[in-house]
């Protein structure tokens, strides 16, 4: 059995942004998403959706965890199909819930992990794990189990996991809903003071606040695509019509 290899990865472009290319994607025979041709480049976009709207899928699309069934998601220029490894290390990912992506013992083990995978030395792999523990606020818990940790601390956790490994994107899939409200404030803040491009998946209407861009998607097709106040209230109007 012969092993698929990646293609060598051309040169990539940062200017190009993220673009989706008539894009489609199928789970069996439920289709899940149609007709997506979107370029994006703002700093900061909201997508907001009904349950099983689709919007998910769409997040997953963008670093290559999801590759399209039909068209091409490109980052930088690179195709997620083509050159997934690469368009990982551009593009981060933080999942709903942070016990998916928690695999290690420890804290600072748990955040090392994706820079071993990198290959990062020794030397700086301790010295940027103990940053970004810092910066977190969950320095006085790297030898902490990572499974007793409250809520907020993991989730934390699996940001600092993700922003370790300085990707110049972050997709964040609803990173507030198993949160409470102090935690909800303090994680809105995290993503508002980032340096890096972020896209949001949120059913929190309040953490728009600010954003450049919001995507509604609807039945797998974006049908609202502007600034957030115009966004919002039509999502907001298209729930009161269900």
């Amino acid at each position: 059995m012969r092993l698929r290899r990646e293609t060598a990865a051309p040169v990539a472009d940062p200017t190009r942004g993220v673009e989706l290319r008539a894009v489609g994607h199928v789970y069996g025979d439920r289709l899940v998403l149609a007709d997506i041709d979107l370029h994006l480049t703002e700093r900061r976009i909201g997508i907001v959706g009904a349950n099983g709207s689709g919007k998910s899928t769409f997040a997953r699309l963008l670093n290559g965890l999801v590759v399209p069934t039909t068209g091409s998601v490109l980052v930088d220029g690179l195709d997620t199909r083509a050159h997934v490894r690469e368009v990982r290390r551009r593009v981060g990912f933080v999942f709903q819930d942070p016990d998916a992506q928690i695999v290690y013992p420890t804290v600072a083990e748990d955040v090392a992990y994706g820079l071993e995978n990198q290959g990062v030395p020794a030397a700086e792999r301790a010295e940027r794990v103990a940053e970004v523990l810092e910066r977190y606020g969950l320095a006085g818990h790297a030898d902490h189990p990572a499974h007793l940790l409250s809520g907020g601390q993991k989730q934390l956790l699996a940001i600092a996991g993700v922003l370790v490994m300085r990707p110049a994107r972050i997709v964040f899939d609803e990173p507030t809903t198993l949160l409470d409200l102090v935690n909800t404030r303090r994680v809105a803040q995290l993503v508002e003071d980032l340096e890096q491009q972020v896209v949001v998946v949120t059913h929190d209407l309040d953490l728009l606040h600010g954003f450049d861009r919001v995507l509604v998607i609807d039945d797998g097709r974006v049908v609202t695509d502007g600034p957030p106040d115009s966004s919002v209230s039509a999502y907001r109007a298209l729930m009161v019509h269900r």
